[in-house]
């Protein structure tokens, strides 16, 4: 459970998912406007979380059926 939160942080850090879609922003903000380049980029993080977060449901999911039949 504490690799699994360790996990989870990592991926939930903000640090990191600044680096997201670096080409968009890098157009966006050659016309001089960050505020919209600063959204973009938000909403890009934003709508990648749920990919992970239901793949990380179902590995949770596989893991704890073989686990409770072990």
């Amino acid at each position: 459970m504490k690799k699994f939160l360790i996990l989870l942080a990592v991926f939930f850090y903000s640090a990191f998912a600044k680096a997201q879609c670096a080409m968009c922003r890098a157009v966006i903000e050659s016309g001089g406007d960050t505020k919209a380049a600063e959204g973009l980029n938000n909403g890009i993080t934003y709508l990648m979380i749920f990919p992970y977060i239901l793949v990380g449901g179902i590995i949770y999911l596989v893991y704890r059926s073989t686990t409770k039949k072990s």
